[in-house]
């Protein structure tokens, strides 16, 4: 308890301070290498870290002042997660979704209520409009029932319209869904979905990034919409309008180099401006049936992870395992190991810092790595 008291306390001291997010946080804890070295550090030092300013310096200080203040805000935090049912976990946490490591700027923290399991990795996210039609409601439930009936979790947002369809269609088939939501724990939006909520903890989980009490403000959503397409394999769009959130979660999974799959609609009906747009632009794959969508992603029907979907031998990712086989025990700088992985510092960064808190890694001043 007290060691989990501590933890939360530092991260979300510094997460409170406007201007830090999780990839500035990332940034500071690969300088520091600790949370205790961050907590602890001076002026200079803030100032000398990437994407710090001298003002931001000065607000981390001054955040860092409020620690002993802050823990009492904590502890009550944790009482009511506890009366809540609820638990938290940070991205160093075992069962943190793996899927989700791999996106830009990944939550640091997150709060859920009912279970994480390690078969979430292999999830379709089923997005769309609040206002549907009854085709697009009967096409949600349908293929989430059908990828239920397969084994394959679906993850959605719990908002009315398709989101609400897709979770019912995944109870309908007795699978697995997962609701990210864009408000606290605590607080149920829509108001009318208590009992889905409540479904859905029983069958699967409900998370948010955000604290308990949070409400469910338009600029939370935005954000919320990374995590459904970053916890996913592929995500599909059923219907949406041209400026529909839909589109913005279609939109971070292109950038996560997720699929993205849409169903085709009537070419007067509002409600497929948004996927047809998806489909002629070449950004989503049009599917008829959940078979178009695992024979892309190569997840067989039986047994239910496909064996072209690499499985590690250890516990790293992909993207770990890419980072970690061009490591050796000769230092090597982030841009070399980000140019020889293929992949962007900043990832890298987030990666390295993964294996580092596991012992994988050993960082040496100037952001140079060897393997442990």
């Amino acid at each position: 308890m007290n060691e989990n008291l501590e933890t939360l306390t530092k991260l979300r001291l510094l997460l409170e301070v406007d201007g830090i997010g999780p990839g500035k946080l990332f940034n500071l804890l690969s300088k520091f290498n600790s949370l205790d070295n961050l907590i602890n550090a001076n002026y200079k030092s803030l100032t000398h870290t990437e994407g710090i300013s001298q003002t931001l310096a000065n607000k981390i200080l001054k955040q860092i002042d409020d620690y002993s203040t802050f823990t009492k805000v904590i502890e009550n935090e944790l009482n009511l997660l506890e009366k809540n049912n609820a638990k938290w976990i940070t991205f160093w946490s075992d069962n943190y979704p793996q899927n989700l490591k791999n996106i830009f700027a990944p939550p640091i923290i997150l709060y859920y209520k009912g279970t994480l399991l390690k078969q979430d990795a292999n999830s379709i996210a089923i997005v769309g409009t609040r206002m549907p039609t009854q085709y697009g409601k009967n096409i949600a439930q349908n293929f989430a029932s059908d990828l239920a009936k397969k084994g394959i979790p679906v993850i959605s947002g719990m908002a009315r319209g398709i989101d609400s369809s897709a979770h019912w269609g995944s109870l309908k088939g007795s699978g697995r869904t997962i609701a990210i939501i864009g408000s606290g724990l605590d607080v149920i939006y829509p108001a009318e979905n208590k009992k889905l909520f409540n479904q859905i903890i029983e069958n699967g989980a409900v998370i948010s990034e955000y604290k308990l009490g949070t409400k469910p403000d338009a600029q939370n959503f935005p954000k919320r919409n990374r995590i459904i397409s970053g916890m996913s394999l592929g995500t599909l769009v059923v219907e949406t309008k041209q400026s529909g959130g839909a589109l913005q979660t279609a939109a971070y999974a292109l950038e996560q180099n997720k699929e993205v799959f849409a169903i085709p609609g009537n070419l007067g009906a509002l409600q497929s401006e948004g996927t047809n747009a998806l489909i002629q632009k070449g950004e989503a794959k049009l599917v008829r049936n959940t078979d178009d969508i695992l024979v892309e992603l190569k997840l067989k029907i039986e047994p239910k992870i496909g064996k072209n979907i690499a499985k590690p031998t250890d516990d790293l990712n992909m993207f770990e395992q890419k980072v970690y086989e061009v490591l050796s025990d000769k230092p090597k700088h982030i841009d070399l190991i980000s140019k020889e992985s293929k992949i962007n510092s900043s990832e890298c960064l987030v990666h390295l810092l993964s294996l580092e808190f596991r012992d994988y890694v050993q960082q040496l001043p100037g952001k140079v790595f060897v393997k442990s």
